[in-house]
């Protein structure tokens, strides 16, 4: 039987998230693993006399295949195809969703075929970026996600749907009074196991994520001054996740902006990698802070757990430079810190949020 919550979703994606309007052209990228969400998805912009630009993958991301970027030469994966960027320039809109097979495929490429790869389709995606033009991230269940997050499907579907289908509008409002703290100020200090750092958002502004972007959406964020982060940050509370592989215990020291120290207790190695992909790497790109009721716990899986409340994450590499970000790279990393037993942030001096409650 067809699961009536998939017909809202998609009502959700296409008018709250994008606003779809007659005549649009669509890029849709999900799995054969999505139909049930993609039938209704393609129904839905026929009423609406959109144009639907389908693009299936059976692994991968939104302009290339897991089993190319495996096997293609360096140089020809550091150069854009011609016809996604037409394709990405042009259109309307961006539809993404994930419903992957298997969470960990991937694992086995290198952090210099996965750079190279977003390197090359940095300008190709910046409309994107700074949100030019509408796009939304989302997620379909499959067993492998339910599996990550030790559910069982029907009980993440539930969690799925719970998290998404709520009151954005009401949403949007208590959370914009909680970023409009962080305008206001010009100092954050995050405090916390294994932390105390600093951060400048002197002149930046925040943008609030209730259904606008990711969805589920529930975060607020902002770029900081990018010399300006200083002192240690530890996320021992749960994986760091990149590129399909698990970092755990990951700790990470700056001083004038920049990672100086960095460790962590499992593929260190890889850590290190990538934090010398270029330049930008090593640098704070974004500041976000997790405001969703709906998600209470970890999931392995970022675009869950960045939003889970009570917690920050800290995106290493690129900023957004529509709310001030001036920070350049071809990674853009969230890595997330609990904050909900024994960790506060503070605003000029002021504490804000303890132990994950808001104090304001």
């Amino acid at each position: 039987m067809t699961d009536a919550r998939v017909e809202r979703y998609a009502e959700l994606l296409l008018d709250t998230c994008l606003g779809v309007q007659r005549g649009w052209q669509v890029m849709v990228w999900s799995t054969p693993w999505a139909r049930p969400l993609l039938e209704e998805v393609m129904k839905q912009l026929g009423e609406r006399g959109a144009y639907p630009l389908l693009r299936l993958t059976f692994s991968g991301g939104l302009v290339y295949h897991r089993a190319w970027l495996r096997h293609a030469p360096l140089e020809a994966i550091s150069e854009p195809a011609s016809v996604d960027v037409h394709a990405l320039g042009h259109c309307d809109a961006v539809l993404a969703i994930a419903a992957p097979e298997n969470t960990r495929d991937g694992v086995d490429i290198t952090a210099e075929r996965t750079s190279a790869v977003q390197g090359a389709y940095r300008r190709a995606t910046s409309r994107l970026h700074e949100n030019e033009v509408p796009w939304v991230m989302c997620w379909y269940p499959t067993p492998a996600v339910a599996q990550d997050a030790g559910m069982t499907l029907p009980a993440f579907e539930d969690f799925l749907y719970g998290s998404c289908l709520i009151d954005w509008d009401a949403e949007h409002k208590r959370i914009s009074r909680y970023a409009k703290l962080f305008d206001e100020a010009e100092e954050v200090r995050i405090v916390g196991e294994g932390t105390d750092l600093r951060l400048s958002v002197a002149g930046r502004r925040t943008d609030v994520d209730a259904g606008f972007g990711n969805m589920p959406g529930g975060e607020f964020f902002v770029c900081p001054v990018e010399t300006s982060a200083e002192g240690t940050i530890a996320f021992t509370e749960f994986p760091a996740v990149w590129s399909g592989r698990e970092m755990r215990g990951v700790r990470l020291r700056f001083s004038e902006g920049w990672v100086v120290d960095a460790s962590a207790e499992t593929e260190e190695d890889f850590l290190l990698q990538t934090l010398d992909t270029d330049e930008g790497a090593r640098r704070i790109g974004e500041l976000g802070i997790g405001c969703n009721p709906g998600i209470d716990r970890y999931m392995r899986n970022v675009y869950f757990d960045e939003k889970m409340d009570g917690t920050v994450h800290v995106a290493l590499g690129t900023g957004f430079d529509y709310v001030g970000g001036t920070n350049e790279s071809a990674i853009h990393w969230d890595i997330v810190k609990d904050l909900r037993s024994g960790g506060s942030i503070e605003l000029d001096g002021k504490v804000v949020q303890e132990n994950g409650v808001w104090a304001v």
